[in-house]
């Protein structure tokens, strides 16, 4: 599975630098021209997934993969990235035009749950279509962003989180894209969400501390993430792998918990935490099903 990318390598990798003020000041929040980062007429971006938050303004016809879903885009459209799903556009035209910002879940600390509206919920729709109006209208927001981000206002990173709000507050007065619904039976679909469904899983591991903890532990949070229905997603992999989803979490949390218990000194509570369990005994009962043998047994 490709590595999720961080804020810093996004900057590192786009820009060839690591700007202190952004990681030391501001809590890691920028603004930027999409002209600066596109190299030829139809360059996708990558299907992955980002461990920040990105907000994309892009002008003419895209076409937007996310989770098990395909949006197509006529006109212009505006983009939400949330962390947790990862997804991947392609301009259908030429000549992209736009801008976006990127920050962090700490950037808003204290100021507000921008996650708690719908734009940024697993099951919203995450991609607006735009007319050249509409546009035009969101893109005064990113360039006031742009003067504000370079001016000496002592409070400015307030104002941009103020900007960053009214951005969310604008797509939830539009209407959303047009959803093209995937054939639930073809092998292509199913290969997606199956495929969506593994990136899920694999991202939360491995485990190297005891202070992480994975976020998605049952069939139904994972069919909450892609925003389908947890008898599709069951129906989906067991046709797919042979395998039911119950199962295919039990192989690869059986697996992160022997690797815990033969390179860590954790005790097998902390493991169990790390890997979901509210209570070790429920850890110790699913380790005996999976291994026929206590985590303390097997441990040695």
């Amino acid at each position: 599975m490709e590595k999720t990318l961080s804020l810093t390598e996004f900057y590192k990798n786009s820009l060839g630098i690591l700007p202190s003020e952004i990681i030391g000041k501001i809590g890691q929040f920028n603004v930027f021209s999409l002209s600066d980062f596109i190299t030829g007429p139809k360059a996708a971006v990558p299907y992955s997934r980002k461990d920040y938050y990105k907000i994309s303004l892009i002008s003419g016809s895209n076409t937007v993969h996310y989770a098990d879903k395909t949006l197509e885009v006529e006109h212009n459209m505006l983009l939400f990235a949330n962390p947790q799903v990862p997804y991947n556009w392609t301009p259908v035209t030429q000549n992209l035009a736009g801008e976006f910002c990127v920050f962090t879940e700490d950037f808003f600390k204290g100021y507000g749950n921008f996650k708690a509206y719908p734009l940024f919920q697993p099951g919203g729709i995450p991609v607006l279509s735009l007319s050249d109006e509409e546009f035009n209208q969101v893109r005064e927001i990113y360039k006031k962003m742009m003067q504000e981000i370079a001016s000496d206002y002592v409070f400015k990173y307030d104002v941009l989180r103020n900007l960053v709000m009214e951005l969310i507050h604008t797509a939830l007065k539009l209407r959303p894209a047009i959803v093209t619904p995937m054939e639930s039976g073809g092998s292509h679909a199913a290969d997606r969400i199956t495929g969506l469904f593994l990136e899920l899983l694999e991202r939360q591991f491995p485990i190297e501390s005891p202070m992480q903890r994975v976020k998605l532990r049952t069939p139904g949070e994972f069919a909450a993430q892609l925003n389908i229905h947890y008898n599709h997603l069951n129906k989906i992999l067991k046709e797919t792998t042979g395998k039911t989803t119950t199962r295919l979490l039990a192989e690869r949390i059986t697996l992160e918990a022997r690797a815990l218990l033969k390179h860590t000194d954790w005790s097998i509570s902390d493991i169990a935490w790390c890997l979901g369990f509210e209570d070790p005994s429920h850890f110790v009962k699913f380790f005996r099903k999976n291994e026929q043998t206590t985590p303390r047994a097997f441990r040695g």
